[in-house]
């Protein structure tokens, strides 16, 4: 058998997936912290140095009518360059030209910067406003600017880069040697403790699903023996809430709990129809043996027997005979019954009306017994709604048991009663009752005791079917003095 591939169990998948997801949410937290503490210093340092190149503008007169004031540029670059390396100055013409500017021989890699962000910066636009640094070819940085004006007019600007090439280089170091390290440690010092934290709420969580499993394991490699312990495994859940586990745990439990009462139902149906097998076996054996017995005679002894003696065989095979041809009409009937093909054709009647058609069909054969058929029919009985021919053989079933096995001069009486919307029928008999030992599975198949005359057949399992299925049921009442007491109700 082809196994599914294995990638471990869902808790192990579980943490997995949440670590790669802690992981980057830690980078992505890491990430946003950085930025916004870059956005944050460079607003600062824009703030704090807003009238830097205004303060140079004004120190010294920068540019003259005929051009740069050479000798001022070169002393201002020098004593910025001795005050504050980490700036670094430029003079911009209006097109935002490098005018003039103290970087080293091969550091200025743009003569032109785009003067739209300084003119944002003088307009007063929110910080931090970046512009180009002309010592990177893509690179931006916050600034400082201010106009140089001569003879009152606009001559060009200051561009003071507030973050230059040596407080960059700084930087960076002390980053990767201290901020960098910090902000390392602390996130997987985070990540860890969250792993954890979440390896445990995993395992916590998906606890009720490894007790599935294990159940569902268990069933899979012991069959039907283990639903009962299986279904007393998962029975303690919590039915009256919980969270999607708790349900799945509460329904595997149920359906359990149902496969295994239908297990046995299917097994004690099993055993019912073996039993009925054999039952139905004897009950057919012994009128067979005896009809092939007394034919076997007749063919033997045709020329010795005289005509009564013959006619007194002929009979006894006919009788034989009868009981096969009844037995078999029943075990049809009874299969019909079982399998769905009839189904009741309910219409309304009068149940007393139809008792006493029944009684009809039964008083030659009460009356050559010398027994007695008695009604006992409270008045104003209710109309009851059922299938006239299935309940006709109903009564006609339980009479004919009742009348086989009372004695002579007994009494078989029909009583009919109110009961809620209903009618409740009961019918009793003064014969010997039935025997304990065949009281339980009366109903489900023919009853046999050794020793006792009294079976009921195929027709009691038949009249159990036919109340089945207009959803009544009989009912074996004991009733001390009577013989056998049989009950259903109709509505």
């Amino acid at each position: 058998m082809k196994r599914t591939r294995s990638y471990g169990s869902l808790s192990l998948r579980l943490s997995a997936v949440f670590a790669v997801l802690l992981l980057a949410c830690c980078g992505a937290s890491v990430w946003l912290q950085m930025t916004s503490s870059v956005r944050y210093e460079q607003e600062v340092m824009q703030r704090l140095s807003s009238g830097l190149a205004a303060h140079i503008a004004g120190s010294a007169p920068l540019m003259e009518r005929d051009g740069l004031n050479r000798p001022a540029v070169k002393d201002l670059f020098d004593k910025l360059m001795a005050v504050n390396p980490s700036v670094e100055v430029y003079l911009l013409d209006m097109d935002g030209r490098v005018v003039a500017q103290a970087a080293p021989p091969g550091h200025l890699k743009r003569d032109k910067v785009d003067v739209a962000p300084i003119r944002r910066l003088l307009a007063g636009a929110p910080l931090p406003i970046v512009g180009d640094d002309p010592r990177s070819e893509g690179a931006q940085k916050v600034f400082s600017a201010a106009p140089l004006r001569i003879d009152g007019r606009d001559a060009g600007y200051v561009y003071v880069v507030l973050f230059g090439e040596e407080r960059d280089a700084l930087a960076a170091h002390a980053a990767s040697e201290s901020v960098l390290r910090t902000t390392l440690w602390s996130m997987a010092l985070v990540a860890l403790l969250g792993l954890l934290a979440g390896v445990a709420a995993f395992h916590l969580i998906t606890r009720p699903l490894r007790e599935l499993t294990r159940a569902v394991r268990q069933f899979e490699a012991e069959g039907v023996s283990a639903l009962e312990s299986t279904t007393l495994a998962l029975s303690r859940v919590n039915d009256k809430g919980g969270d999607e586990i708790e349900t799945l745990r509460h329904a595997f439990a149920q359906m359990t709990q149902r496969i295994g009462e239908q297990w046995r139902t299917l097994t004690t149906q099993d055993q019912q129809r073996r039993e009925l097998f054999a039952n139905i076996s004897h009950d057919l054996c012994t009128p067979l043996t005896s009809l092939h017995g007394y034919l076997e005679t007749l063919l033997v002894k045709a020329d010795t027997l005289d005509g009564a003696e013959s006619r007194r065989y002929l009979e006894i095979a006919l009788g034989q005979s009868r009981k096969v041809g009844r037995l078999a009409q029943e075990l049809f009937e009874l299969a019909r019954l079982e399998y769905g093909v009839v189904k009741p054709e309910k219409e309304s009647f009068a149940l007393a009306d139809l008792v006493q058609d029944v009684f009809q069909k039964f008083e030659l054969a009460a009356e050559a017994r010398r027994q007695r058929l008695v009604p006992d029919i409270a008045p104003g009985l209710p109309i009851v709604t059922a299938d006239l021919g299935m309940i006709e053989r109903v009564l006609t079933n339980l009479l004919d048991n009742a009348i086989r096995h009372t004695p002579e001069g007994g009494e078989i009486v029909v009583q009919l009663r109110q009961e809620g919307a209903g009618v409740r029928v009961d019918i009793s008999d003064t014969g010997p009752g039935i025997p304990s030992e065949l009281r339980k599975s009366l109903f489900t198949r023919p009853a046999f005791s050794s020793g006792f005359e009294r079976s009921g057949g195929l027709g009691l399992v038949i009249v159990k079917r036919i109340l089945q299925l207009h959803g009544s049921d009989i009912h074996l009442l004991p009733e001390p003095g009577k013989g056998a007491v049989f009950s259903f109700q109709l509505d």
